[in-house]
């Protein structure tokens, strides 16, 4: 049985709902808490791929270090912004919930049971 991993943010609320009908479900992960552990820029890369998303797909756009560094505005490569998500955790949406060769964004929290 391939094993689940979450990719989190414990203090986010979706993050707490997903976290939450894992546990309900009696299915084994891995938690990941990205701000202690970050992701690195090549797992980041390859959850990309599983999502079948491009990294701006994935921004969060509502937060200021997004605005501070200009992304509503400035183009960037796949590249810059995959070192700059892995810089700059808070510009990551969440929870990223990774199962074997597939990965989602679990938002909303019961998207997860897509991946059971």
């Amino acid at each position: 049985m391939e094993r689940l991993t979450i990719y989190q943010k414990p203090t986010c609320t979706t993050c707490r709902k997903v976290f939450e009908l894992l546990r309900e479900s009696g299915v084994d992960f891995d938690a990941v808490d990205y701000y202690i552990d970050p992701i690195p820029k090549a797992k980041l890369k390859e959850l990309l791929g599983k999502m079948g998303i491009r990294a701006g797909d994935l921004l969060r756009a509502n937060e200021p270090i997004y605005k501070t560094l200009g992304l509503g505005t400035a183009v960037r490569s796949e590249s810059e912004l995959i070192d700059l998500m892995s810089k700059y955790p808070d510009l990551i949406q969440r929870p990223i919930v990774e199962k074997g060769k597939k990965a989602i964004l679990a938002r909303p929290p019961e998207r997860v049971r897509e991946i059971l």
